[in-house]
């Protein structure tokens, strides 16, 4: 079966610092793919470069077997196809949760006002936000403005998640209800990436874990051997630095 995603020897400079170093990575249909690795490692460059935000200098992004990353290509119609959650939220301040979410379906897709209000709110009730859509950001609390922005996403049907380091920006007790939503994703079949500092949530959840170190993907595996014995001298050093007890 061929993979959803697949990174190729990817490579990726600005100026002197290299920050991707030839990455591999394999995404299948389904599957929760965290990375982890110190700050500065190329997670959220990574993530970026797949929703070509970024172009790589070289290397291949294929998505279904076919190159994304090839230079003649329309990213905008990539970005329908794979949906990425900052982690700053990027709401607009002067519309409300709705009309966030709406906006993305209307201006790229331009499909009808009733088929996107009503997928909208679907969307709202099925993550538990339905009495907040007519909020504005400043309204809402951190992990409700994560929600609406993974909401916002998912407006646009997706085939594939990327979520960067999306927890870092909120406090300690609102960090749950936003991994929550990620739960439901992966329970629901969506293909996803997720940069994280969340060891215990990677620990739980994820179906693969990829250490990061200096651009590139040092090891990997599923969580229960990362966690508990991993091969490498600089992933078990990274695990120590950040967990009580490896």
């Amino acid at each position: 079966m061929r993979a959803k995603l697949q990174l190729v020897d990817v490579w990726k400079s600005f100026g002197d610092n290299s920050v991707c170093n030839g990455i591999n990575l394999t995404v299948e249909t389904g599957e929760l793919v965290c990375l982890i690795g110190a700050s500065g490692s190329g997670k959220s460059t990574i993530l970026r470069c797949i929703n070509l935000l970024e172009p790589i200098d070289d290397g291949q992004i294929l998505l279904d077997g076919a190159d994304i990353s090839a230079s003649e290509l329309d990213p905008r119609s990539i970005r329908q196809r794979v949906g990425l959650v900052f982690q700053s939220f990027n709401l607009f301040p002067h519309m409300t949760a709705l009309e966030n979410v709406q906006l993305a379906p209307r201006r790229v897709l331009r499909r009808p006002e009733v088929e996107i209000r009503k997928q909208a709110e679907e969307l709202f009730e099925r993550f538990g936000l339905a009495d907040r859509m007519k909020y504005y950001p400043d309204q809402l609390s951190g992990g409700q403005q994560q929600r609406v922005a993974i909401i916002r996403a998912l407006a646009m049907t997706p085939e594939v998640m990327l979520l960067d380091e999306i927890t870092s920006a909120l406090d300690p007790e609102l960090v749950g209800e936003v991994l929550d939503v990620v739960r439901r994703l992966k329970s629901e079949g969506m293909t996803m990436i997720l940069a994280t500092h969340e060891m215990a949530f990677a620990r739980e959840a994820a179906d693969r874990v990829c250490f990061l170190d200096q651009g590139r993907v040092i090891e990997e595996g599923p969580p229960e051997v990362m966690f508990k014995s991993p091969r490498e001298a600089r992933t078990r050093a990274f695990l120590q630095r950040v967990l009580v007890t490896l």
